[in-house]
């Protein structure tokens, strides 16, 4: 059997799926940013340098947005588990 949708005037045999609502507020992934291939910004210059310097490690001036955003990720999460 068929159903009628009497506000389009068709005639469906089952129900077309919702698509899922698209979370806009989800933070994208370093790889994916416009920007990504970018120099990395003074600010993650700054604070990876300090970063760097309290796990003894070399700091890498030369990085691009998404990688030193990756390496705050890195340092930070590798800080944090010795600190906790």
């Amino acid at each position: 059997m068929t159903a009628r949708n009497s506000r389009r005037g068709r005639y469906t045999d089952r129900k077309r799926p919702r698509a899922r609502p698209v979370d806009r507020n989800a933070p994208k992934q370093p790889d994916d940013w416009v920007t990504a291939n970018e120099p990395m910004t003074v600010a993650q210059a700054s604070y990876l340098k300090t970063l760097c310097s309290q796990a003894g490690e070399a700091f890498v001036a030369n990085l691009t947005k998404a990688e030193a955003s990756k390496r705050i990720d890195s340092l930070r999460n590798h800080w944090f588990r010795r600190a906790g």
